[in-house]
């Protein structure tokens, strides 16, 4: 099943090229025939180059020694140190030409199932036995590959295989410049003369990905969380740093919102209950290679060398399992101080969103009052031309007996004017004016009346602004009140400083 599986799968990749060297470190009983050798394979040889080395032939083969020394230990690494395709940790990619990851895998004795692991993307590690009972191998795999960055994709990979007969692992290792897989290998060359351990290189990639740099994150994050909380909670004592969130005199929610999320994405970086699980795994596996050298006069029993190597191993995975232990619990702790300040934040928010909804409430009302106004000064308008209306009705009256343009062609009037004798005693008319004298009867009861009613108006209308200038005034007053009191008890349930630290104590 697994053959057939592991041949669907490589058909199924896509293939990328990436640079290729090699590592192989060589222990002997006679010290001074060790060896390690890392070179890198030339991409115009790389089939034949990459075949020999597989099979150890040609200028791979194994180094001639004297008959009485013997090979102790020793690992044989495939590497791509520096990966930079784009899509090398992308699902269902290879490094390799399908035949030469077949041949590779087949021939170091890699798990097959390796294959299938390419999508994962959270650290993952597992191990087992081969089927083989007259040489089992102790297969691992050991990955991390995480999402694009920059359009390039990031991450190791490590597959390894080590034979209980021979004492040698076999494996291959990748990894893009971001990752720590440079540095692992340099850490492993340094280490040479304890290769014996399949979980040698493992455990140094493991030291490396939980370095201090790891702390370091944690301890930066509950820095940027202190200066959050300042800034949150509107402390009086801000200092030089904290003065980024202050903006006019104004705090900046958008920034303070947005240092929120990435002080968060901080904190979960390289999550410590993913790597606890990377520990049990690897205990799981120390555990299963002990079980097969414990009794293998190879590994010099219990008390040897190897003994003390897998004792200081197992050491140092319960460090880093309590390293882990004592970050989660800071992180935990970092993680409920951003809820607080999260939830404290949407508080302002929504008391600044309730002030802004006061202010639009108030904003209306204004504008009803004004609209009440010019209705006020509409009718007003109605009034004053029905106030004048009398002055039109007036000289409608007036006119019937002050004008009277009913004249004949000579200037009398049609309705027998004045006459006169002259001194022949002829009788003599005298022209009459259309316009009555008493005409000014009209201008002096309508102007002094216009003059009363729009002197009466105008006192009235003063009156009225008076009043409505002090409506204006209790409408203000009253929204400051209201608002005052709405903040006062927001603020009190919300923000409030009293501590009962103090009180406790006291």
């Amino acid at each position: 099943m697994d053959d057939y599986m592991f041949r669907t799968y490589v058909e199924d990749c896509r293939c990328v090229q990436e640079a290729t060297s090699y590592l192989e470190i060589l222990n002997y009983s006679d010290p001074s025939h060790n060896s390690i050798e890392e070179h890198r394979f030339s991409l115009d040889e790389l089939p034949d180059e990459f075949g020999n080395f597989l099979h150890r032939r040609g200028a791979f083969a194994p180094p001639k020694v004297p008959p009485e020394v013997k090979l102790v230990s020793g690992i044989r690494l495939v590497l791509q140190l520096n990966a930079k395709h784009p899509e090398t940790f992308s699902p269902r990619y290879i490094s390799f030409s399908h035949k030469e990851y077949d041949e590779m895998v087949r021939t170091l004795r890699l798990p097959f199932r390796a294959i299938e692991g390419t999508s994962v993307v959270a650290p993952f590690f597992w191990c087992a036995f081969d089927q083989d009972d007259d040489d089992p191998h102790l297969q691992i795999i050991f990955r991390k590959s995480d999402v694009r960055k920059r359009g390039m994709t990031r991450g190791w990979e490590l597959m390894l295989s080590h034979s209980f007969r021979t004492g040698i692992t076999t494996g291959f290792a990748k990894g893009t410049p971001s990752s720590e897989m440079g540095e692992s290998i340099k850490h492993l060359r340094a280490c040479a003369g304890q290769v014996m351990h399949p979980m040698l290189l493992p455990i140094i990639i493991l030291s490396h990905e939980l370095s201090y740099k790891n702390d370091q994150k944690q301890r930066e994050a509950r820095e940027w969380l202190r200066l959050l909380e300042h800034a949150v909670s509107m402390r009086n004592e801000v200092l030089e740093e904290e003065s980024r969130y202050i903006k006019e005199s104004m705090v900046d929610l958008d920034q303070i919102n947005r240092d929120l999320v990435e002080c968060h994405s901080q904190v979960l970086w390289k999550r410590p209950q993913a790597y606890m699980e990377i520990i049990a795994g690897m205990n799981r596996a120390m555990d299963k290679f002990w079980s097969m050298a414990r009794d293998n006069p190879s590994y010099g029993g219990s008390g040897g060398e190897v003994d003390k190597l897998h004792r200081n191993m197992l050491g140092r995975l319960d460090f880093y399992q309590a390293k882990l232990k004592g970050i989660e619990n800071y992180s935990h702790i970092t993680l409920e101080r951003l809820s607080i300040q999260r939830a404290a934040l949407y508080n302002i928010i929504a008391q600044k969103e309730s002030k802004l909804g006061l202010q639009m409430a108030g904003e209306q009302r204004r504008l009803a009052h004004a609209a009440k106004r010019d209705s006020t000064s509409m009718k007003m308008i109605s009034l004053l031309g029905a106030i004048f209306l009398p002055a039109t009705y007036l000289a409608s009256v007036f006119s019937m007996t002050f004008f009277d343009f009913r004249t004949d062609g000579g200037g009398r009037r049609g309705d027998g004017g004045s006459s006169t004798t002259d001194a022949d005693g002829d009788l003599q008319s005298t022209p009459q004016s259309p316009v009555a004298p008493e005409l000014w009867i009209y201008f002096a009861i309508t102007v002094p009346m216009t003059v009363i009613i729009v002197l009466i108006w105008r006192w009235w209308d003063r009156r009225r602004d008076k009043r409505y200038s002090k409506e204006d005034a209790d409408i203000e007053e009253g929204i400051e009140k209201m608002e005052a009191r709405i903040m006062a008890t927001m603020r009190q349930r919300t923000m409030s400083k009293v501590r009962t630290w103090d009180v406790a104590k006291s």
